[in-house]
């Protein structure tokens, strides 16, 4: 059980990392349809995520990073406050309808946004739980598995933002043991400083975990990446 749950963890961490935030935040990245789609649906299903509010949500973040009006700058509130209190600042700013608007004027919908029963996407996810481990240890994992992606995302809006080492003279900071167990997204302060750049991984002996992935979809033909910062393009 621990193991196909940690499994569906990172599935859905690699998930957030390429779709959510390379592909539809920052437009890093292209996605075949097909991919995208299933990337889509694996994140609603096992995180109850709506796109369109994620990006926008993050956009902000960017916009107004460690400033007043950042949406979870641990700055502002505090290290602690935002790592246990990220997912109601989160859901706070994804509910304010001016933000997503705001934030995301350029987006477009795939085959699952805006339907209806996607609001409830996320009783599937407790469901395909219980059919692999039973009516009790079903949503016991299901809770760890909503409990833990919480707070790996948590750690990066929090931690990432206070300690650790910096290439670039940003807010953000990089953690190298946060990025191998959040699919590249502990090397914060490199995304801060090139946000559009779907390579994470800029100097030295950083490893972006998602890149290896993403380059398997480019020779695939099912996506294709923007230019990459010159730090790193001839890499």
């Amino acid at each position: 059980m621990i193991v196909t749950t940690l499994l569906i963890l990172q599935i859905s961490v690699f998930c957030t990392t390429i779709y959510l935030h390379r592909t539809k935040t920052h437009r890093a990245l292209e996605l075949h349809p097909a991919v995208g789609l299933l990337m889509h649906l694996h994140l609603s299903v096992f995180t109850g995520i709506v796109p369109r509010q994620w990006a926008a949500v993050h956009r902000k973040h960017h916009h107004f990073s460690d400033q007043e009006g950042d949406p979870h700058s641990p700055r502002i509130y505090g290290l602690w406050t935002v790592l246990f209190g990220n997912y109601y600042f989160y859901k706070k700013e994804a509910a304010n309808l001016e933000v997503v608007r705001k934030y995301t004027p350029d987006w477009k919908n795939d085959l699952l946004d805006g339907l209806p029963f996607m609001e409830w996407a996320g009783l599937v996810g407790l469901g395909v739980f219980m059919l692999l481990f039973g009516l009790i240890w079903g949503p016991v994992a299901w809770l760890a598995h909503a409990v833990l992606y919480v707070l790996l995302n948590a750690t990066i809006n929090s931690v990432c933002h206070m300690i650790g080492y910096r290439n670039f003279d940003n807010g953000a900071t990089n953690l190298q043991w946060v990025a191998w167990i959040t699919a590249g997204e502990g090397l914060h302060n490199n995304h801060h400083e090139h946000p559009t750049s779907a390579l994470f991984a800029l100097r030295g002996r950083e490893v972006d975990p998602a890149w290896p992935v993403v380059r398997v979809l480019v020779r695939l033909g099912l996506a294709k990446v923007q230019p990459l910062p010159l730090a790193r393009a001839a890499a």
